[in-house]
């Protein structure tokens, strides 16, 4: 079968689906190719099986812990199974809007199967092909498997495979630490696994801020994660006493389980599509494109996971709007930003935008300021039992803010009014303009933005020339 269309994405993913949507919206003629199912790895691996699993998690945290608050309950039994059967509940549900049955329905024609070029405007399939004025390509990202001796000797889990186990580890291995390392870290923790994190480098959580890396640290070490930091792991083996085990030898020493997660990065997708016959230019780290998303031919375009950069499904959503905004409407808007939020879904979370103050010292010098409040001294924090955490906020003397972060619950939720402050160019202290509902975790950001603009009204010369008519009009 040979069609032609308008537009055609490679990729069902965030990219993808939200690529498809908007050219249909357009009026054009549209085709998704997807080689397994629509969604990607937000609905079927990442986000959505995750997240799901950290609030299962997190109930069985609770009753263990209930005591802490007058509650007498017994230790939970996991019934390990049925978590997993209720993670894939969900995972369906969600998948539901995203369906090739919803897709088709909405006018776009979706294609399964792998997707290769034949030439530029020709893409064929197991049993079409397709040939279209405009395409892009987002294909996403799958984790990567670090070249580590005998490794190919062992039985190991990813990101994606995870979701696949019926038993719960009795001792989990988890290797990087990195957001997906951390977060399901603390979820196995929490059922009841044994766990151990192994990191390469001195400390988890690179991306974000030294003080955000050490309180998570210490909060999944005192719910029982073993931490091996700075240990590179040098071989993997089977464990010689179990030959159901696993055996690492890291820089400082051995560590065993019976159960490996591998979660050291995620890599560009680009398998199966022999780009070469299109002429698009790419490199192991991903499709090469300019701020517009077009590739190395002006008629092909790229979003999300599989450019190499940030990855993320609101960024790769993202992304895919802008790609067809970019391909099909007048003129052009950059869509290839420096500056991306993201939050770590542990308890608390870590969610950040911007500078981190080290990036904020390298770029400005000492002509920046570093303003923080404690979630100690926020009342919802302390009602919910959930006071550890903090706001850092990095900005200049004047109070234009250059990055924050946010470690607490709903951290994910706290963050959306500095990005927004960020966005739109305001300085700190304009958050206190507006009244924010007590008892909440966005009072934090009204504690801190009217502790900075206090400040800086009674400081200086302003300050002494207001205490003074504090004092004539007594």
């Amino acid at each position: 079968m040979k069609t032609e269309y308008d537009f055609l994405i490679i990729g069902g993913g965030s990219a993808g689906l939200t690529a498809a949507d908007f050219a249909v919206r357009l009026g054009l003629k549209v085709a998704l190719v997807e080689k397994s199912r629509p969604g990607g790895d937000c609905t079927w691996t990442g986000c959505v099986p995750s997240k799901t699993l950290l609030r299962i998690a997190r109930t069985a945290h609770e009753v263990r812990t209930a005591h802490q608050s007058g509650i007498s309950t017994g230790p939970p039994k996991v019934d390990f199974p049925a978590v997993i059967s209720k993670v894939r509940e969900v995972m369906e549900e969600v998948a539901r809007a995203e369906s090739t049955e919803a897709l088709s329905s909405h006018g776009i024609d979706v294609f399964l199967g792998e997707a290769k070029f034949l030439d530029p405007h020709t893409i064929v399939t197991a049993d079409a092909e397709l040939k279209s004025r405009k395409i892009l390509i987002a294909t996403g990202a799958g984790p990567l498997i670090p070249p580590i001796p005998g490794l190919d000797q062992v039985d190991y889990l990813t990101y994606k495979t995870i979701w696949d186990l019926e038993v719960l580890p009795e001792h989990l291995l988890v290797v990087g630490g990195g957001p997906i390392g951390c977060e399901l870290a603390q979820a196995f923790r929490r059922l009841g696994s044994r766990v151990s994190l192994i990191e390469a480098t001195p400390r988890i959580l690179l991306q974000d801020e030294p003080e955000a890396s050490s309180l998570i640290l210490d909060e999944l070490a005192n719910e029982g994660v073993e931490f091996h930091l700075d240990a590179p792991v040098e071989k993997i083996e089977k464990n010689g006493q179990d030959s159901s085990g696993i055996r690492l030898t890291t820089s400082q020493g051995p560590v065993s389980g019976d159960a490996l997660l591998l979660a050291v990065g995620r890599r560009a997708d680009l398998s199966g599509l022999e780009l070469e016959r299109a002429g698009v230019d790419y490199n192991p780290n991903g499709i090469r494109v300019n701020r517009s998303l077009r590739t190395s031919q002006r008629h092909i375009f790229a979003a999300g996971d599989c450019l190499g950069g940030f990855q993320f499904t609101h960024y790769a959503g993202w992304q895919g709007f802008m790609a067809v905004r970019n391909a099909l409407l007048p003129g052009s808007t950059r869509a290839v930003l420096d500056r991306v939020p993201w939050t770590t879904f542990t308890e608390p979370e870590v969610a950040h935008i911007g500078l981190t103050e080290q990036q904020a010292r390298d770029r400005y010098g000492n002509r920046i300021e570093v303003t923080s409040w404690p979630m100690a001294q926020v009342d919802r924090a302390l009602t919910d039992g959930a006071s550890a955490g903090f706001i850092k906020l990095v900005h200049q003397p004047n109070g234009r803010l250059l990055g924050a972060t946010v470690v607490s619950r709903r951290a994910g939720e706290a963050i959306q009014e500095w990005i927004t402050a960020l966005d739109q160019g305001r300085k700190i202290g304009d958050l206190a303009d507006s009244i924010h509902v007590y008892p909440t975790y966005s009072m934090a950001n009204m504690q801190v933005s009217s502790q900075l603009r206090v400040a800086g009204l009674l400081s200086g010369a302003s300050g002494r020339i207001i205490r003074k008519l504090v004092r004539l009009m007594r």
